[in-house]
């Protein structure tokens, strides 16, 4: 049994969703948002390379002691599974595991509105979900795809680094590919997957320019494109993408735009009041004329009053939604303050101390 696994019995054991390890430093976990020791032993750098080569396949090794990064996947057996990132920090080695949960959850398991089944429903476009590392964006993804896998006859073709969830075949074909195993980079799998008679694509991350321009071009040819970005909301997300494009090819970018994005799903992830657990809170945008309308324009600005005004369609803003959360008592008004975008909306809810502390701009250090 590999060395490491002793600290993934712990994690598992604690509740916990992450175990961080860094050269120099007493093992951490992260359990319900926050992170902590356990145990006083410090890591040295003979017995971090020893667990970190224990799980690592040579070659990955390989990449990792020449870019002093790699992310891959570890199954420790049947029921655990995690996501690992090996990095180089100041006092030597460090890496950071993240449990993955073996069984999918549904989308209303997860809480996700319903809306977000019609994404499955679609044909061809662009589903974008987005939000900050760690917010449950793959899990969200997952509940979808496999809501395809169960419902609908299709091949779907997902482009990971690593592969997290790993998916059964059911009335759907799904070949998973991961970067840079079985394809050079993103970029590469989603060119590949436009001659591998796909009907869905699924891109882990829309990192650089070359994969969102893909990404865009599959979704105007035909394919159904589900990718993610680092983006906390639907207008931030239309602006990065258009960002990303020199200023001569912005133009045709939004027209593009316009045409193939299908819908925006931002979610965030907040503590619970009592502190025990997190919940996901979503701002889900769909495509109407009016949305299309704004993209080609590029008058993003005017997206927030697209979005609350389109409760018929399904859409929902982000604040609207932690305002539900905060009025259901399920959040605190530090946590709702503290993920809001209309900070002002929410500071009258704060209690004395933590309005003061507000006030004094010392927001982000609680959070």
């Amino acid at each position: 049994m590999p060395i490491i696994d002793a600290y993934f019995h712990k994690l598992i054991e604690l509740g916990g969703s992450d175990l961080h390890l860094s050269q120099g430093q007493p093992p951490k976990i992260r359990v319900h948002g926050s992170i902590k020791p356990i145990g006083d032993e410090i890591l040295d750098g003979p017995g971090m390379e020893t667990m970190m080569r224990e799980i690592c396949d040579q070659r990955a090794w390989d990449k990792y002691a020449e870019k002093g990064d790699l992310d891959f996947a570890y199954e420790m057996d049947q029921d655990s599974r995690f996501r690992c990132n090996y990095l180089r920090q100041q006092f030597g080695f460090g890496a950071v595991f993240r449990i993955i949960p073996t069984k999918i959850a549904s989308l209303e398991q997860l809480g996700i509105p319903q809306v977000v089944k019609e994404f499955g429903h679609l044909r061809s476009g662009l589903v974008l979900v987005t939000g900050p590392t760690g917010s449950g964006k793959s899990t969200t993804l997952a509940a979808l795809l496999d809501y395809i896998n169960i419902n609908f006859r299709r091949h779907i073709i997902t482009i990971e680094e690593p592969i997290e969830f790993v998916h059964r075949n059911k009335r759907s074909i799904i070949t998973q590919r991961e970067v840079p195993i079985q394809t050079p980079s993103f970029a590469d799998g989603l060119r590949a997957a436009l001659r591998e008679d796909a009907d869905i694509v699924l891109v882990g991350e829309m990192r650089d320019l070359e994969t969102i321009a893909l990404a865009l071009t599959a979704a105007e040819t035909g394919l159904l494109v589900f990718g993610t970005l680092h983006t906390n909301n639907a207008r931030k997300t239309v602006d990065r993408i258009v960002d990303v494009f020199p200023s001569d090819q912005q133009s045709q970018v939004r027209t593009m735009l316009a045409a193939s994005l299908k819908g925006v799903v931002a979610q965030l992830l907040m503590k619970t009041a009592g502190g025990k657990g997190r919940v996901a809170v979503n701002e889900v945008m769909v495509s109407t004329p009016a949305v299309a309308s704004i993209i080609r324009e590029g008058a993003t600005q005017k997206l927030y009053d697209v979005i609350i005004g389109g409760k018929a369609q399904g859409m929902q803003f982000m604040d609207e939604t932690i305002w539900q959360k905060l009025r259901d008592g399920v959040v605190s008004p530090m946590e709702a303050y503290m993920k809001a975008i209309d900070k002002a909306r929410f500071k009258g809810f704060l209690p004395p101390e933590d309005a003061a502390l507000a006030n004094a701009g010392g927001g982000e250090a609680k959070k």
